[in-house]
């Protein structure tokens, strides 16, 4: 589609809203106030961030518990300043737990996951906070618009364009309703998209930041915060922190649970479950229903009330997954760079630490001019020489450890408390998580599981998960989850794998259906819905206003033919008290 673009320039520009891209822009602003207060010549920065999400903090979604190492950097005044908390951490325990009803516990906790001195805090009032506190410093916040593409000049970054508006599901403009995306153009583009970015994903190996690293590896959280009846209050308090281990996961998955006491009654409950499992037919949402009816989750959520769900995906390939960070015109902050722990599960303080760290080398850039990518690699050395960096390395070889399985992931974090982190390898190498499927023994479509297995009290479907998400799309539109060859979904993946779409997603994004229910939503068929079918004839569905935006389908697909762009600026979850 041929059409014209407003262009519109600024100084620096910050792609996502998340604690990464706010500390960035607070920092910057906070640093050219305090170099104009002195200096002949003042700068006055142009610095403006794009967020997809119609409201800030609607696609922020944590655990969480907050190191505050980051903030107070950024703040130190930050608890006298309203920072939004839910409690202190007042009392932290590893439990296992052994079947549906028994549990061991409290289990020591390692020193790496002791949590006294963290804050359990809720991530989307932490973002409210954050740019709050950006836009009081002159940034522009601007939500509800998405970063579509990214611009280039042979291989300097110049910015990114938004997506376009008004484009119904075939690709053609409405009547009245076409508004095209504007170029945004900047000195300096900052991409903090969170975990595996529409953007940083394809910039990533175009410009071979990733040369020499390993590849990312991930894991999915799915969460639900509950209002605790009086009873579940008494056993289980604001600042309680529980982290479980084992049951329902099977014996060769990565993964473990969590509980944390919010205030005001509140229960911030989720399930991480690494995603280099090899069984296609694993469905991480029916885990997690299946631990919360372990009998002491159960007793704790006796007669409390479900007000949210969500899910994301966390980077968890620690500090040899992470790219470089830095090119031409171009910065990478926070889960789109890889900064978490993944031996703590923690990374709003390390997020917050790469957006200062970012906000030190753009505000240098600043007063030299030079945008450059030497000039734009003192990012990288300030990281080298940080705490973060200290941290990471720390863990650098805690997760790949565990994809040669259990008993060598223990024996690995063992040796590591003893060798600063370097475990059994100075480095070990790891798989993308699509590469570890073991293929379905029969060839077809393996069914996913039926609704009337849950009650609808203590454990739910995914689409009455959904509708806790408060997640909306407008119909009308261009899929966002685009198949880029939709026969193999059809052939291949089913004699293969069984479509292993239909249960990794956590929100029933993905059917497989007979081919008269899949028109016009099904990539095999046209307009009049005529199309291929496989042997079974059954298509793919995509359910599109469903998804939750947590990247699951990108990352796991076995053939790598999803791929997950930008919606129409307002779409997605709406994540409060997440």
């Amino acid at each position: 589609m041929d059409v014209e673009r407003e262009i519109m320039e600024q100084d620096v520009l910050l792609v996502g809203a998340g604690p990464a891209n706010l500390a960035c822009a607070i920092k910057l602003m906070q640093l050219v106030a305090k170099h104009n207060e002195t200096a002949e010549t003042r700068l006055e920065p142009q610095v403006s961030i794009i967020e997809k999400a119609p409201e800030i903090g609607h696609h922020q979604l944590s655990g969480a518990v907050m190191d505050p190492r980051g903030i107070a950097e950024l703040f130190p005044d930050w608890q006298q300043q309203d920072f939004p908390v839910e409690s202190p951490v007042k009392y932290d325990a590893m439990i296992a737990l052994k079947d549906a009803t028994r549990r061991s516990g409290p289990k020591f906790v390692p020193p790496s996951m002791r949590n006294h001195g963290k804050f359990v805090v809720s991530l989307n009032k932490v973002v409210k906070w954050l740019a709050a506190k950006a836009e009081a410093a002159g940034v522009n916040v601007f939500p509800g618009f998405p970063g579509a593409d990214v611009l280039y000049e042979d291989n300097r970054v110049r910015g990114v364009r938004v997506r376009d508006m008004g484009v119904d599901k075939w690709g053609e403009p409405k009547d009245g309703e076409f508004m095209p995306g504007g170029d945004l153009t900047a000195k300096v583009t900052v991409l903090g998209e969170g975990t595996r970015g529409s953007l940083a994903k394809h910039l990533v190996p175009k410009l071979k930041l990733d040369a020499g690293r390993n590849p990312q590896i991930y894991q999915v959280g799915v969460k639900e915060v509950w209002k605790l009846s009086e009873a579940g209050r008494k056993l289980l308090k604001p600042g309680d922190v529980y982290h479980t281990m084992k049951y329902p996961l099977p014996k060769q998955v990565f993964g473990g649970g969590w509980v944390y006491g919010m205030a005001d009654g509140l229960l911030s409950i989720g399930l991480v479950v690494g995603l280099d499992y090899r069984d296609p037919t694993l469905d991480p949402h029916q885990l997690f229903q299946k631990w919360k009816s372990h009998a002491w989750l159960k007793g704790i959520l006796e007669g409390a009330e479900i007000l949210h769900y969500g899910a994301k995906t966390i980077p968890d390939g620690g500090y040899f997954s992470m790219p470089k960070l830095s090119a031409d015109g171009l910065l990478l902050v926070g889960d789109t760079a890889g900064f978490l722990n993944s031996m703590r599960l923690k990374g709003i303080h390390l997020a917050i630490k790469s957006g200062i760290m970012a906000a030190e080398t753009i505000f240098d850039s600043l007063k030299s001019g030079d945008f450059s990518a030497q000039a734009l690699e003192k990012y990288q050395s300030r990281f080298e020489a940080s705490w973060a960096r200290q941290e990471l390395w720390g863990v650098r070889n805690f997760r790949q450890g565990f994809q040669r399985g259990p008993k060598f992931g223990m024996v690995n974090v063992a040796f590591s408390m003893i060798t600063g982190g370097r475990g059994l390898s100075s480095r070990l190498s790891a798989e993308p998580d699509y590469k570890e499927y073991n293929r379905v023994a029969k060839p077809g479509t393996t069914p996913a599981q039926p609704a009337s297995q849950f009650d609808d009290k203590l454990t739910f479907d995914k689409l009455k998960d959904v509708y806790y998400s408060g997640s909306t799309h407008e119909e009308n539109q261009p899929c966002h989850l685009q198949v880029i060859q939709p026969d193999v979904c059809i052939t291949k993946c089913t004699t293969e794998y069984g479509n292993p779409c239909q249960h990794f997603c956590p929100a029933k994004v993905y059917e497989m259906v007979p081919k008269d229910e899949g028109k016009g939503m099904s990539p095999q068929l046209n307009r009049e819905g005529e199309g291929q079918a496989n042997e079974q004839g059954l298509v793919l569905k995509i359910n599109a206003s469903n998804c939750v935006h947590c990247k699951t389908c990108d990352i796991k697909d076995p053939y790598q033919v999803i791929n997950w762009v930008v919606p129409e600026g307002g779409g997605g979850p709406i994540y409060t008290n997440m």
